[in-house]
């Protein structure tokens, strides 16, 4: 359990407030998922819950300041993400490769109807228009996954999968 002091500005003044927090260090990612949701089961909102950014976020923001997970965990300027869960992921990867197959589908068709093309013409447009825009969203779902793998891994090499979850009183903090 830590305080950390949280120091912003709201056009000119400066204020400070103190939000009183849980760190967890995973070292796998299947651990932290079952973390939060016993959170999220205890009452605990997602909003509440956040990771380490990427390790290119971090290093931008702090250079090599810390060698340790343990260090980062305690800075409070240290980037953090919102937690988004494996579930969350396949519905953005299906979302994608669905939204781009009906945008490749839809701009086929229309050009050929648009053309004055046959319907045996269109429809093999949308088919292969469809086709075409679903092949590039999977290559962009894969290339999400596969960016949060390396994610994932690059902060395992670090220490750990770091985990902060803000404590709305101290109630929540027997949870």
């Amino acid at each position: 359990m830590t305080d950390t002091t949280i120091a912003a500005t709201s056009g000119n003044p400066t204020y400070t407030r103190m939000i009183r927090e849980a760190v967890a260090v995973f070292q796998d990612e299947r651990a932290l998922a079952e973390a939060v949701d016993d959170l999220e089961e205890n009452g605990f909102d997602r909003r509440e819950i956040s990771l380490m950014a990427s390790e290119q976020a971090v290093r931008e923001k702090l250079g090599d300041r810390y060698r340790r997970i343990e260090d980062a965990a305690d800075d409070p300027s240290t980037p953090r993400k919102p937690y988004v869960g494996a579930e969350d992921r396949g519905t953005g990867e299906g979302a994608l490769i669905g939204c781009l197959g009906y945008v490749g589908a839809a701009a086929a068709g229309a050009a050929v109807v648009a053309s004055g093309g046959a319907v045996a013409a269109a429809i093999a447009a949308v088919v292969a228009g469809g086709a075409g825009g679903g092949a590039i969203g999977g290559l962009l779902a894969r290339w999400v996954g596969r960016r949060h793998a390396d994610d994932v891994e690059e902060h395992l090499r670090r220490g750990g999968l770091l985990l902060w979850v803000a404590l709305r009183g101290p109630a929540y903090e027997t949870k």
